[in-house]
Order: C-alpha cells, then structure tokens, then sequence
C-alpha cells in the first residue's frame, strides 16, 4: 500500500527490523470494484523483534509494546470499514510469527485509495501532506497503473548499516488479478499467469529502497 498503506503495526515495527516480506494483492472486476489483500510477513525476525519489544526504548526512542501495537491495528481495521466505498474488512494478527493480513473489498479504485489515506490519516494523526496528495493506483480507459506504497519506502529510508544490508534479505510481491485478459504491460519485469488474467511485479527490498519504479506498472486489459 504513499504515505499510504503499511498498516499501523509497521509504522512500529518496520523501523525495527528489515528482513520483510509484503504481497500486495488486487483483484478488479469488470465493473471497478474488487477486493484488497496486503500480507506482511516479518517471521524471520521474530526473535529479533521479541527481544526488541522487551525494551523500553532504542536509540532514544519509545518502543511500542504488544498491545499498544494491537490496539494501533484494530484502530486501523475500525476506521477503514468506515470509509465510504469500503466493505468486508478483516484483519488477521500472529503476534507469534509477526505475520499481519489485512483484506477488503471496495467499490471502485477511487473508494480504495482515499479510505486507506484517510485510515491512515486518523490513526497517525498526521499533518496535511504527502499522505494526501500521493497517488499509487489508478484505472483509466483499460489500463490500471500501480505504484508502491509510499510510507513503506519512507519508513525504509530510516535504517542504516546493518539493518539496511539485511533489506536484501527481504521481497515485495505486487500482484494484478482481472476478470479479463491481460493484453500488455509497461514494466518489463512482469510475469503474465497462464490463463492470461494476472500480472506479478516481484522486487528485493533493497532495490526497491534504491529505485522505487521497480514496481511501477502500467496494465492493459480487456473488459
């Protein structure tokens, strides 16, 4: 999911550890509406978080405990079944693994977006800006560009040293399912399934970090 979606559990826990892996998932349908999948997987650095969360700060900072993150993640869940345009909202939480799914269904790509933005928005309490004005998806005339979330790439860019190199270790899966076929694509690197009806983007998180447009695409479909 700008300062957009990286749920409230990686506001806290993504400026902790860097080994991740996220699978960001849309499905359209004919008419506009769909459904959204985002998985965020952070088990292989499990015990690395655990020791973390034992502290009361790091570098100077508070560190959140357990439920404060539990609470932050239920907020999110609460608020964006609220927005208009945004249904079936479920949250799945293994604070065993550390691994978070968030689906929804929307209305239409316009009704996606502004209700992850304005969920965001008021869990985060943020200042008028980036969260705002940061475009990742759009639907035009058969074609769905897609980009990457912004707030991932900007809590990345606080890790240094070691735990930037451990970034390597990381992947970001952008994944475009359609009830039509897929006629052609922008970025090079995409993967077309068999039956024709879905793209893969898949990039190491380092990369990412480095050049952002890795995951940029731009899709033609048929309705």
């Amino acid at each position: 999911m700008k300062k957009w979606f990286v749920i409230s559990v990686v506001f806290c826990l993504f400026s902790l550890t860097s080994c991740i892996e996220i699978i960001d998932d849309l499905s359209l349908n004919a008419n506009g509406s769909g459904t959204f999948k985002y998985t965020i997987n952070l088990s292989s650095s499990k015990v690395k978080i655990n020791s973390i969360l034992a502290l009361d700060s790091l570098n100077g900072n508070p560190i959140p405990s357990k439920d404060e993150i539990k609470d932050k993640m239920q907020e999110f869940k609460t608020r964006l079944a609220l927005q208009e345009g945004i249904s079936n909202v479920t949250m799945e939480e293994d604070y065993t693994n550390y691994l978070f799914k968030l689906n929804c269904d929307f209305e239409n790509i316009s009704h996606l977006q502004d209700g992850i933005k304005k969920a965001i928005s008021e869990v985060i309490k943020h200042q008028k800006g980036e969260l705002d004005s940061y475009q990742w998806i759009s639907l035009a005339n058969n074609s769905l560009s897609r980009s990457i979330p912004y707030t991932l790439m900007d809590q990345a860019k606080k890790l240094k040293g070691e735990e930037l190199e451990l970034l390597k270790q990381g992947s970001y899966t952008s994944i475009t399912r359609f009830e039509g076929d897929v006629e052609r694509f922008e970025n090079e690197a995409s993967v077309l399934s068999k039956n024709k009806k879905a793209v893969m983007l898949r990039a190491n998180t380092h990369a990412l970090l480095k050049n952002v447009d890795l995951i940029k695409n731009k899709i033609y479909f048929e309705n």
